[in-house]
């Protein structure tokens, strides 16, 4: 039971190739991976990376399970470290080539051999039947929420997963932590959401706290980067070419035509090592 392990500015995932668990057919259960990604009874990540699989769109196919056991369309840091793990494992043959994701396809591009990766992550859309969002359909753009004992103005948008983007003056992992799982659960998102809470630097720069659907608590996120950066676009506070500020490190991203998302950040190998079946002996 060989596994993977990198990390994308601190979000960390471990890669199972389903051809060395032939007896997980056709995923990994709930109870599996929530024992795989706990930290201390398991080896501990942000997620499951389950691939390469099988694609007829794209050159390779990739399902992505988050900690509590249920699944993503789609991880921008995910991508990257699947992308990196392909081609370290020389199952990338071109530097260039296609992943396949239940939220869309991508383009993954690896330079200075996989340290660095950039993505096309397809177009954010901040329609609400396509996020999805409760209520009419419109942008969801500047709209009001409360939890606890606050209202927020937010807006949602999709890149292939749910995010709600709250852009405040000043932000901070007590505000994430605090507010997040309120957010994640509102009945607002029926597939429940991302959060992020947005600061605006200037034009080029912008800086963001996450709370990640499935996972909590997330020290960076290709998909809240995206996300964030797009939303902060749409409104006019920043330009087409973002850096984005994270507790983990910073990632790169240009909004082109169609509010298109080419994503680029850093990924780099942590371990690689076998699971004792002994490991599967507690369920978390």
């Amino acid at each position: 039971m060989r596994f993977h392990k990198y990390h994308a500015l601190g979000n960390d995932y471990i890669v199972l190739d389903p051809v060395d668990f032939p007896q997980w057919k056709p995923a990994p259960t709930v109870d599996q991976i929530r024992v795989v990604c706990h930290r201390n009874f398991g080896v501990g990540s942000d997620g499951i990376l389950w691939g390469p699989l099988p694609s007829q769109k794209s050159e390779f196919g990739l399902r992505i399970f988050n900690p509590d056991g249920s699944e993503a369309e789609k991880s921008g840091n995910g991508l990257r470290i699947f992308s990196r793990y392909l081609w370290d494992q020389k199952l990338a043959k071109n530097p260039v080539f296609t992943v396949e994701t239940p939220g869309g396809h991508v383009q993954s591009v690896i330079k200075d051999d996989g340290r660095l990766i950039t993505v096309d992550m397809g177009n954010v859309s901040f329609t609400s039947t396509k996020i999805p969002h409760v209520g009419p359909e419109r942008e969801v753009l500047n709209e009001n929420i409360s939890v606890l004992d606050r209202t927020f103005t937010y807006c949602s948008a999709t890149i292939g997963n749910p995010h709600c983007v709250i852009p405040l003056d000043a932000i901070s992992p007590e505000l994430a932590h605090r507010y997040g799982p309120h957010l994640e659960t509102h009945p607002n998102f029926p597939r429940k959401t991302n959060v992020q809470f947005l600061k605006i630097i200037d034009r080029a720069n912008i800086q963001i706290e996450i709370w990640e659907r499935g996972a909590g608590y997330t020290l960076a996120s290709g998909s809240s980067s995206s996300a964030s950066a797009a939303v902060a676009h749409k409104l006019g506070l920043v330009d087409a070419n973002v850096t984005v500020h994270m507790p983990g490190g910073k990632i790169g991203i240009e909004i082109g035509a169609g509010f298109s998302i080419r994503m680029t950040g850093s990924v780099n190998k942590v371990a690689e090592g076998v699971m004792h079946p002994q490991l599967f002996e507690v369920k978390i």
